[in-house]
């Protein structure tokens, strides 16, 4: 048995060259910076809800609320393996997952395979199992003004032998 999740978040991009802009779990090089209550990782929350919609749990905000003081700031793989230990519990394994990036800043191509072995490390996913694309909204929207970035993200869940 097999279930699909299908995650997606947005964050806005701010000119911050103190906070750290956090994509996958790595700190990128740059004077802008992702506006949030955790460290606005948007690779991770959109992972993070696609688990948690495979699992039927809801989303991200009913379990790590932006109203709860005691988690700002948090790091966003904190979040991801508290989702990961849910797929376990429940009986579950995680076969792969597959992101797509919208934005035109901060470019990802460079820093593509870091992003990859980064999530595959956090998910425990062989490297071929993890896949992160990357697009622009062709100056369309705020997105297409850099004024943020979207990632949508796709895992697929299978049922455990162990459970």
């Amino acid at each position: 048995m097999f279930r699909i999740g299908n995650g997606i978040d947005f964050h806005k991009l701010i000119h911050e060259p103190f906070r750290p802009l956090m994509l996958a779990g790595v700190e990128v090089k740059s004077e802008y910076a992702f506006l949030g209550h955790s460290d606005a990782d948007v690779i991770l929350h959109a992972v993070s809800d696609a688990i948690l919609g495979a699992l039927s749990l809801g989303d991200i905000g009913q379990h790590f609320p932006d109203t709860d003081p005691s988690i700002k700031n948090m790091d966003s793989s904190v979040i991801t393996k508290k989702c990961i230990s849910l797929i376990t519990e429940r009986g579950w394994k995680l076969v792969n997952v597959d992101c797509t990036y919208v934005g035109d800043l901060p470019k990802i191509n460079p820093i593509r395979s870091e992003l990859i072995q980064s999530l595959a490390n956090i998910l425990s996913l062989p490297l071929d199992c993890v896949s992160i694309k990357a697009t622009t909204s062709e100056g369309m929207g705020a997105l297409g003004r850099s004024e943020g970035v979207m990632v949508m993200a796709t895992v697929l869940l299978e049922k455990s032998s162990k459970k």
